[in-house]
């Protein structure tokens, strides 16, 4: 019996954090952070695949989907402030021991939060979310430039970040067959980044991700300290988080399962690719030993 996922806000610092939540309570949990400029929408193919066994709240982030989306002169869009905002709504829905799964943005939002509560992360699931500079494409050169001078690359980091046809190429990435993606992936998200005020909170925000890549050796030395259960999937036709970024994580888990397939940046856009992920999902969180609850057997 497929559980019914519920849409959900909460208060948050003063702000309101839209979220999803399906799948019995008394089950472990998997906390599901998306990445740009997606939102929590992209977890429901697991949402359909998994609620009936496993706990999932996935919240979005402020400025994104359906939470609130303060100006950014009235709220710092930065990954350390994501971070916290994260941290405190996993606080408010009672959310202390959970799989971390994460995918892009999520990834420098959830490495924050698990080197700030360790104990609260059970298992990590990684989805196209870069931590070596292996996984940095040729795309981030423009990238790298705006980091070093704003003012002279942000004409060009937005048409290379927030353009239809950078949404268009996040989707289809390097793939032979195009044909089989839903324009409705991109379009979408083209219109949430066309909202007002959206360029510059996205702009803020991109222009903070040079603090993720300054991280990434603290992060390689706490995984390498943590050796967390990890499961890496990862899409090789993704052209701005290259597959080597997959790779490079097992010379701090060498004890990783790692699977990368042909699939893009949002591996879960096609069906037969969830499906492929969920199994790996349910056979790696099974072999761990995480609580499963079927909900039908609790009478829901």
């Amino acid at each position: 019996m497929r559980e019914p996922t519920r849409y959900k806000s909460v208060e948050v610092d003063g702000l309101q954090i839209f979220y999803r939540e399906a799948g019995p309570s008394a089950a472990t949990t998997i906390l599901l952070l998306h990445g740009f400029p997606s939102t929590s929408r992209m977890y429901e193919p697991l949402f359909q695949r998994l609620a009936d066994r496993y706990h999932l709240i996935a919240p979005d982030y402020p400025g994104f989907g359906h939470s609130d989306a303060p100006p950014s002169d009235k709220f710092a869009y930065t990954f350390d402030h994501l971070a916290t905002i994260v941290d405190h709504f996993a606080q408010s829905v009672h959310a202390t021991s959970y799989v971390l799964y994460v995918q892009d943005y999520g990834g420098p939002v959830g490495m924050r939060l698990a080197m700030a509560h360790p104990e609260r992360v059970k298992a990590l699931i990684i989805q196209n979310a870069t931590s070596h500079e292996d996984g940095l494409g040729p795309l981030w050169a423009t990238r790298k430039a705006f980091w070093n001078d704003r003012s002279k690359y942000e004409a060009a980091v937005e048409q290379n970040l927030m353009s239809l046809a950078a949404a268009k190429q996040r989707h289809v990435g390097t793939s032979p067959d195009p044909s089989v993606y839903d324009p409705d992936l991109w379009t979408g998200e083209y219109a949430m980044l066309s909202r007002p005020g959206e360029t510059a909170i996205q702009s803020d925000l991109f222009y903070d991700y040079r603090t993720n890549v300054a991280s990434y050796p603290q992060w390689q030395a706490w995984l390498r300290k943590a050796q967390p259960k990890t499961l890496v999937v990862w899409g090789r036709y993704d052209p701005s988080q290259l597959a080597a970024g997959a790779v490079a994580y097992a010379r701090d888990l060498p004890q990783a399962e790692i699977h990368v397939m042909d699939a893009g940046h949002f591996a879960l856009d096609l069906a037969p690719d969830a499906d492929a992920i969920a199994a790996w999902m349910l056979d790696f969180l099974g072999r761990n030993g995480f609580v499963v609850r079927h909900a039908c057997a609790n009478g829901r």
